[in-house]
């Protein structure tokens, strides 16, 4: 079945009853041009594994399979699946999982069904996701923090979260997201998307990342639950200089203390949170625990 024009999409859901669920952020794309960039983009090989969440009616999943070895599709909404059986019936090794990319472990599932061949233990594996809007932040940074074996990812995502994940130390879009995605990957802007090219339209465009993910984190911390606390600390209250932040976060660190460690990592406590590399608020996370004995 033709799922890339809204009349073929309109005339899929009519047939089998089925309505765009507005909670699971089901918009579907439909337009080829953008759907072969995103295969692009994510260079597959005959070789490579692709997980994709959210296949929503096949519209990416059917060519990412004619590129790669297989694909495992996670989709969270059961009524799709028989519809998604039908659409995608000889297409190539595909696989249908009913879940929530939230709680899935991508490795354990790997595993499962490959034998161990992809995996902890096997070889890296692919992402391809057109992130529902509501899950963004807390879905991408599953993925990174769970140390799943992606090598890339490839997402869309609302154009102003794409300013987000790649902004810069002082510009207005740096915040903890920003950190928490640049300490595990290296996120790359492809190209925008508008909104005219899903049924139904979303109120915002897109744009598509490539996140490749870094062997090794962008910089290191002895504790990386600590960074992340002093870096969600020091984003709290972006109106307030870096020594107020931290002294009123609750990290159970009294204000004189933050003055002395910030000294010590050679920080300026009048600055503002916002304008701290990562490189930064590693040196303030080690005189932190340093501080705290640990």
């Amino acid at each position: 079945m033709e799922v890339t024009s809204p009349s073929a999409v309109r005339a899929i859901m009519s047939r089998y009853g089925l309505a765009c669920r507005k909670s699971l952020g089901q918009n579907f794309l439909v337009d080829k041009n953008i759907i072969e960039k995103i295969i692009g983009a994510a260079d597959l090989k005959t070789a490579d594994l692709v997980v994709e969440i959210g296949p929503g009616l096949g519209a990416l999943t059917k060519p990412a399979a004619r590129s790669a070895a297989r694909v495992l599709a996670v989709e969270v909404d059961r009524g799709l699946l028989p519809v998604l059986a039908k659409i995608l019936e000889g297409a190539g090794d595909i696989e249908v999982i009913e879940g929530d990319a939230l709680k899935i472990d991508f490795d354990e599932m790997v595993e499962e069904k490959t034998g161990g061949a992809y995996g902890r233990e096997g070889r890296s594996y692919k992402l391809l996701s057109n992130i529902p809007y509501a899950i963004t932040s807390p879905l991408l940074i599953h993925l990174l923090r769970g140390r799943f074996h992606f090598s890339l990812m490839v997402v869309m995502v609302q154009l102003e979260v794409a300013a987000r994940l790649v902004a810069a130390p002082g510009t207005r879009d740096y915040g903890a997201l920003s950190v928490a995605v640049q300490y595990f990957a290296e996120p790359e802007k492809l190209f925008r998307v508008p909104r005219t090219v899903f049924y139904p339209s979303p109120g915002v465009d897109s744009e598509v990342l490539r996140l490749t993910v870094r062997p090794r984190p962008a910089v290191d911390v002895r504790s990386e639950e600590d960074f992340f606390r002093v870096v969600r600390a020091a984003f709290g209250q972006r109106r307030k200089t870096l020594l107020n932040s931290l002294a009123g976060s609750g990290l159970e660190v009294p204000r004189e203390a933050w003055q002395v460690i910030l000294g010590q990592a050679g920080i300026d406590p009048g600055r503002r949170g916002e304008t701290l590399s990562l490189q930064e608020f590693a040196a303030v996370t080690e005189q932190y625990l340093g501080f705290r004995g640990r």
